[in-house]
C-alpha cells in the first residue's frame, strides 16, 4: 500500500460539497444566503475553483481574485474549511481561440472545438505552462489560509489525445519503455500479423479506427501511455503546489462507470496512489433502480470503497454524490426517504471520512441545472433534501471519533486495471460475457453477504498480510505476479483463481506452452481448453454432493497433483473435475474451472472462511439485506449495522453496545426498519 506522508488535518467528518460561488457573483445576496444555509445544513467543508479560471483569469495574465478571497473568508468566518481545486479541468475560451494546440484530437485525428470540459492536450506545452502558472498563483494566495485544508488537483481525469504533441510523446514513451529496440517492439505486439511490422519509430500512431485499432499490444501500450500522460500533466500540475505549501494534502476525484457501478476503466488509477496524498472519489449508484436489489447495489458500492481504501491503506474521502438525483443517468430517480443518511453511512463504515456533495447550490442554467444539491432552486431550507442533509450533518457530528480510524482485512481480492484492458480486447469466449468486474462481484458478495471484511488490492502491494487471496479471470498475467502467488502459498497463504486466468503475459501474448509452469506447479493442474457456452446451454457441477449450474464458461483440466471437489456433469467433459485443490508448501491453491451460480459462491467460501478461522469481527445476528461493516481505533470498535432493504429487519446483538446516535446502551433483539441504520460502539 502506498500511504501519504501528509495527514489530512480536519477538525471533523467532512460533511459539504462543491460549490460555484463564480455562478453567482452578479447575486451577492445569494452569496451571503450560502453562508447562512451552510450552517444551517450543518455542513463545514466545501470545494471551491473547480470550474473558475474564466473567472479568475477572465483575460490572459489580468487576475480577479478578490471575489475567491471573499468565500475563503466567509467559510472561516464560522469554522468551515476549504478544499482548493486548481481549475484546469475547463479552459477559458480566450486560451482555446489563442492558443489551438490545447485542444485534443480525437481518435480519426479530428481537431476538437472549445467546449465541454476535459477537452484539454495533456502534452500541449501551452497547457502545461497555462496551468502551472494558475496554480502557482493560487498556492501563493490562499497556501496559508487558515481555512486552506486540501488541493483538489483538477476534477476527474479522463480521456486522451491523438495529436502530432501526443503522437511523439507516445513514440519517445515507447522508446523508453523497449530500450529505444524496435524489434523488441515489433516482438511485444507480434509485429508479423497482418504485416505490421514497423522499419521505423515514426511509422508508429495511436490506435485509431481510421487505421489501425485491432493490434492489442498497441491498445494496451497506448492505453499505459495515457494513463502516464495524465499522470505526467498531474505531476506539472503539483509542481507549485508542492513548493509552495508542502504541508498542504492533495487529492484528485476518481470516479465509477454508472449504471453497473464499475471502477472507471478509462485509467489505471493505480498509477496515480503515491503522487496523491488522499483517495477520493464521485459515487454516483442507481439507487431504486428496477434491475437488482439495494442490497445488490450496495454491495457494489462496498467493492469499490474498499478498492479505493485499500489504495492507500487509509481513510478515504467521498468527494461528490448527490443528496437527491443526478441528471444523467437514463432515468433520474429521487433518492427515497433514508437513503440518502443510510447510502451515506455505508461510505462512512466502509472507511470515508467524508461525505461531500456535488453540488451545493443547483445551477440555473446548462447541463447541470437540475442535478441534485443540497440547496434547490427554491433557496428553502425546509425541503426534503435539505432537511435529510442537516440531519445527515448532526450524524456526523456525533461521529467525529471516527475519523482516521481503520479497516482490518484477512481476504484481499487482487483487481487490475491492465487486466480489464486486456481482456476487454481479447477476441474470444464470449464478447459479452467476459464481464472481469461482474466476476468480481459474485466472488465478492459471500464475504460482504457474510461481513467479511476485504481488501481489494493491485498486483504491486503485499500479499503476505493475508490468510486468504481470491483472483478471479486474471486473463493477464506477468512472471513476477505468478512468482508473488507462488509465495503467497508456499508460505501458508490460501490462494482461489478462475477460468481464464494466467492465458497471456503483459505485453497481451499468450504465453508459451498455453499456461505458465509456475501454475501448474501452484495448482497441480493444466487447463486444456475453455468451452464458451450460449447463454441458453446449460451444465452442472456436483460438489460435496450438491449441484451447481454452470452458464458461460466451463474449462476443461487436466490434474497434476490436483484433488478433485467438483465434476462436470454433462457434455464431453462429463466427470472430468472443474473444482480443485492442491496443497502447495505451507498453503494451498483452489481453481474453479467453471462460471458457477451464486449458491457454489456462497456454499464455497463459507467452507473455506470456517476451516481458516475467518470471521466477522462482532458475533451479530441478522437477516438477508442487512450488512454489518466495522471500523477500529486503539479504545473501540464501531459497528454500522445498515438495512439494504425494503423490508423491516430483525437483529440479535451479542453484547451490550453503547448506541452512538440515539444515545444510551442496546442489547438483545432490535429491529431495523428499511432503510434504517444503527451505529453501535463498544470497547475494542
Amino acid at each position: 500500500m502506498k500511504q501519504s506522508k501528509r495527514e489530512l488535518k480536519a477538525p471533523f467528518l467532512l460533511h459539504g460539497g462543491d460549490y460555484n460561488p463564480d455562478q453567482w457573483l452578479k447575486y451577492p445576496e445569494v452569496l451571503k444566503e450560502d453562508i447562512e444555509l451552510m450552517q444551517s445544513a450543518h455542513t463545514n467543508t466545501f470545494s471551491v475553483g473547480i470550474f473558475a479560471w474564466s473567472a479568475l483569469e477572465p483575460e490572459e495574465g489580468v487576475y480577479n481574485f478578490e471575489w475567491l478571497d471573499k468565500i475563503f473568508d466567509d467559510i472561516h468566518s464560522f469554522g468551515g474549511k476549504v478544499i482548493l481545486a486548481t481549475p484546469s479541468g475547463a479552459r477559458p475560451a480566450w486560451m482555446s481561440q489563442k492558443y489551438p494546440d490545447v485542444l485534443r484530437v480525437n481518435a480519426a485525428r479530428v481537431k476538437q472545438l472549445h467546449g465541454g470540459r476535459h477537452n484539454h492536450c495533456f502534452t500541449s506545452p501551452t497547457y502545461l505552462e497555462k496551468t502551472e502558472k494558475i496554480n502557482r498563483k493560487l498556492a501563493q494566495r490562499y497556501g496559508k489560509h487558515p481555512a486552506l485544508l486540501l488541493w483538489h488537483i483538477s476534477n476527474e481525469y479522463s480521456g486522451d489525445c491523438h495529436c502530432e504533441n501526443c503522437q511523439s510523446a507516445f513514440r519517445e514513451w515507447l522508446k523508453e519503455k523497449y530500450d529505444g529496440n524496435l524489434e523488441a517492439l515489433n516482438d511485444a505486439w507480434w509485429g508479423p500479423f497482418w504485416s505490421h511490422t514497423f522499419t521505423d519509430w515514426e511509422q508508429v500512431e495511436s490506435p485509431s479506427p481510421n487505421g489501425e485499432d485491432g493490434v492489442h499490444g498497441l491498445r494496451l501500450d497506448w492505453r499505459r501511455f495515457s494513463t502516464d500522460q495524465t499522470v505526467r500533466f498531474m505531476e506539472n500540475e503539483l509542481v507549485p503546489i508542492r513548493e509552495i505549501t508542502p504541508d498542504i494534502p492533495v487529492t484528485t476525484n476518481f470516479m465509477a462507470d454508472t449504471p453497473d457501478l464499475i471502477p472507471f476503466r478509462g485509467l489505471d488509477y493505480n498509477r496515480f496512489a503515491d503522487k496523491i496524498d488522499v483517495i477520493s472519489w464521485d459515487a454516483y449508484p442507481t439507487w431504486h433502480n428496477d434491475w437488482e436489489t439495494t442490497a445488490e447495489l450496495a454491495m457494489k458500492v462496498g467493492f469499490i470503497d474498499d478498492l479505493y481504501r485499500t489504495m492507500k491503506d487509509q481513510p478515504f474521502l467521498l468527494m461528490e454524490n448527490t443528496p437527491s438525483a443526478v441528471n444523467w443517468h437514463p432515468v433520474n430517480k429521487a433518492k427515497r426517504p433514508g437513503m440518502h443518511i443510510l447510502a451515506s453511512m455505508q461510505m462512512l463504515a466502509h472507511g470515508s471520512d467524508s461525505i461531500l456533495y456535488f453540488q451545493w447550490r443547483k445551477s440555473r442554467g446548462s447541463t447541470e441545472k437540475f442535478h441534485g444539491a443540497v440547496v434547490d432552486h427554491d433557496r428553502s431550507q425546509d425541503n426534503r433534501v435539505f432537511q435529510e442533509v442537516a440531519e445527515l450533518g448532526k450524524r456526523m457530528e456525533k461521529l467525529a471519533a471516527l475519523q482516521g480510524t481503520h479497516r482490518a482485512a484477512e481476504v484481499a481480492f487482487l483487481y487490475d486495471w491492465e487486466n480489464d484492458w486486456a481482456l476487454e480486447d481479447a477476441q474470444g469466449y464470449g464478447l459479452d460475457s467476459k464481464q472481469y468486474i461482474k466476476t468480481m462481484h459474485a466472488h465478492y458478495r459471500p464475504f460482504w453477504k457474510q461481513d467479511i471484511p476485504v481488501d481489494v488490492i493491485m498486483k504491486d502491494h503485499d500479499f503476505s498480510k493475508y490468510k486468504l487471496l481470491v483472483v478471479p479471470m486474471l486473463y493477464m498475467m506477468d512472471k513476477q505476479t505468478a512468482e508473488k502467488l507462488e509465495t503467497f502459498v508456499k508460505n501458508g497463504g490460501k490462494l482461489v483463481m478462475t477460468y481464464i486466468s494466467g492465458v497471456v503475459n503483459e505485453h497481451d501474448l499468450v504465453h508459451k506452452g498455453a499456461w505458465q509452469d509456475k501454475l501448474t506447479a501452484i495448482f497441480g493442474i493444466r487447463p486444456l481448453e475453455t468451452d464458451t457456452l450460449y447463454p441458453r446451454d446449460r451444465n452442472q457441477v456436483l460438489y460435496r454432493s450438491k449441484r451447481y449450474e454452470v452458464k458461460d464458461y466451463a474449462t476443461v483440466l487436466e490434474l497434476t497433483g490436483a484433488k478433485t471437489l467438483g465434476d462436470y456433469e454433462e457434455d464431453f467433459y462429463k466427470g472430468t473435475p472443474a473444482v480443485t485443490e492442491h496443497a502447495y508448501g505451507e498453503g494451498a491453491a483452489y481453481y474453479i474451472g467453471a462460471r458457477l451460480e451464486g449458491a457454489f459462491q456462497d456454499d464455497f467460501y463459507a467452507e473455506l472462511l470456517k476451516t481458516e478461522q475467518i470471521n466477522s469481527p462482532v458475533g451479530i445476528t441478522k437477516q438477508e439485506g442487512v450488512s454489518i461493516q466495522v471500523r477500529y481505533n486503539a479504545d473501540s470498535l464501531f459497528v454500522f449495522v445498515m438495512n439494504f432493504s425494503e423490508e423491516t429487519r430483525d437483529i440479535q446483538l451479542d453484547q451490550l453496545y453503547e448506541d452512538v446516535l440515539d444515545g444510551g446502551n442496546v442489547e438483545g433483539d432490535i429491529q431495523l426498519d428499511s432503510y434504517e441504520v444503527k451505529v453501535l460502539r463498544v470497547s475494542k
